[in-house]
């Protein structure tokens, strides 16, 4: 395989041996020699795989001491809720949705009292898309960039970072939850509460809307699995 499809490989199966608890917080990874061997590649694809991972704020080197798994839970950014969800996944879906649901109360509250004709208008055709698509795949996506435009419309780019961080995780894993959107016109009556009260500008009852669409869709994502 050429080296950078095998230092893509080694990333994948070190990143899931760090988040599954093989190589827990605190602890030390085998000296590279050992760990190469144990992966089957050579120590300079290693050495790839672990600047990686460093970046990714899993990993941190210490010249002359050894390669430490970092207390990523302490230390950590929302960045690692995809590979989290990936590897470990149903224990930090449970707290995803949890967020989901409280944060996005909060963002679509701000959002129904700061939102531009150009961004209502964006919501009212993008649930019609979902209403109109074509499948549960593509009503899903369509649903996806409700919640960007939503977290665009607060007027505050902290909370785009967050649901940007929120729906990075979901959409690592969003095949498992497409069952939720077989239907797209029942998607899209679900959605319309929310959208409206967006549009018409009421903060509390986009709030309420959004606790409700939040919690309904978490049900029925979570029945089939």
């Amino acid at each position: 395989m050429p080296r950078d499809t095998v230092v893509d490989s080694l990333v994948d199966r070190l990143r899931d041996d760090v988040l599954s608890g093989r190589y827990p917080p605190g602890s030390y990874l085998p000296p590279e020699r050992q760990l190469a061997a144990g992966y089957a590649v050579t120590r300079t694809s290693l050495k790839h795989a672990i600047v990686r991972l460093a970046q990714l704020g899993l990993l941190e080197t210490r010249h002359g001491v050894g390669t430490r798994v970092r207390d990523y839970e302490r230390l950590g950014g929302p960045e690692l809720l995809p590979m989290l969800v990936s590897t470990v996944g149903p224990a930090w879906m449970a707290e995803i949705f949890e967020v989901r649901r409280e944060v996005g109360a909060q963002v679509a509250a701000k959002a129904a009292a700061n939102a531009t004709d150009a961004q209502r208008a964006r919501l009212r055709e993008l649930e019609a898309e979902v209403r109109e698509a074509a499948d549960g795949n593509a009503a899903q996506l369509a649903e996806c960039e409700i919640h960007r435009v939503i977290a665009a419309a607060t007027g505050n780019r902290v909370y785009g970072f967050m649901v940007n961080a929120l729906l990075n995780a979901y959409m690592a894993v969003r095949e498992g939850f497409t069952h939720a959107f077989g239907d797209p016109a029942a998607a899209a009556d679900r959605l319309a509460p929310l959208v409206r009260a967006l549009c018409d500008g009421d903060a509390e009852h986009a709030r309420a809307a959004a606790a409700a669409y939040f919690a309904e869709t978490e049900a029925i994502m979570l029945d089939a699995r």
